[in-house]
């Protein structure tokens, strides 16, 4: 099993039911395994000009790389932000069975 065809895959949202929905519809769609919440974390960032401090939820979501593009496109369709942050990181190594349950999770029965 080659490692680098996985991706863990972060976003923020602004509540902890806006996560678990996100968290829930991903998993539903077999677009991610796993999605790992964790917060409130506390976000500085310039928008619109100002600098802006906010609470946030961090979502980390554990994918296929093949995965990406659905699963960029569901996080856009439910995300309330105008600018989402989608950042996605390569898994450059993991257990052989995590990553086949990754893989078993998100592919389509």
């Amino acid at each position: 099993m080659n490692s680098d065809e996985y991706l863990v895959v972060m976003t923020t949202v602004d509540s902890v039911a806006g996560a678990e929905g996100l968290a829930t519809t991903l998993v539903e769609r077999r677009l991610a395994a796993c999605v790992q919440i964790t917060g409130p974390v506390s976000s500085t960032y310039r928008w619109e000009g100002e600098i802006t401090r906010s609470q946030e939820w961090l979502c980390l979501i554990k994918t296929r790389r093949a995965s990406y593009e659905a699963l960029e496109a569901a996080i856009r369709e439910l995300h309330s932000y105008q600018t989402p942050e989608i950042v996605a990181v390569p898994i450059v190594a993991g257990s052989a069975e995590y990553l086949k349950w990754i893989d078993e999770e998100t592919r389509n029965p």
